[in-house]
């Protein structure tokens, strides 16, 4: 009997382990199942969220690269404004700049205009004045000229008294020689 103490239960014991071995098979296979299905579903998950994640990135630089492409626009407008807007204000200063030079110069102008007129009018005047003084010469010349042929003249009568004289005077010497 004593060996009926021992033997019973290792009997029991290897139908036990008989039993417990294919209860632990099957456990080990289901929990191999459920960590096979956990880790897919951690797969599945992880490729889901791989593709959302390139997904949006994907949207993300798309959206980037359009307000890139936005902002570039809106910086060339900007720049466009800037440019344009130099631009104009330089055609102002510009313009001020010869709106200040032509009235300058238009100043200057009318400057040298009444001078060019003052001039004009001293030549026209002096002009009038020689044209006054040669009329003057021609008539004071024609006037020299009669003189000059009257005092010839004059002369001409004075040599012709001065011979009478001389001829009377020699006759009357010659006229009291004789008586």
């Amino acid at each position: 009997m004593n060996k009926v103490y021992i033997i019973v239960p290792v009997v029991l014991l290897g139908i036990f382990f008989f039993f417990y071995s294919g209860a632990i098979k099957e456990m080990h296979v289901k929990e191999d199942n459920i960590k096979k299905a956990v880790i897919a579903k951690r797969e599945a998950k992880a490729a889901k969220d791989i593709a959302n994640r390139d997904q949006a990135m994907k949207s993300a630089l798309e959206t980037q690269a359009k307000r890139k492409k936005e902002r570039e626009e809106k910086e060339a407008i900007d720049e466009k404004k800037k440019t344009d807007r130099q631009d104009a204000e330089d055609t102002r200063i510009r313009a001020n700049e010869d709106k200040k030079k032509f009235s300058d110069q238009v100043s200057r102008l009318k400057k040298d205009l009444e001078e060019v007129k003052e001039a004009t009018k001293k030549v026209s005047d002096e002009k009038k004045k020689n044209l006054e003084e040669q009329a003057f010469l021609k008539d004071y010349v024609k006037q020299a000229e009669a003189n000059v042929k009257y005092y010839y003249d004059l002369l001409d009568k004075i040599t012709a008294a001065e011979a009478a004289k001389v001829a009377a005077d020699a006759a009357a010497a010659a006229a009291a020689k004789k008586s």
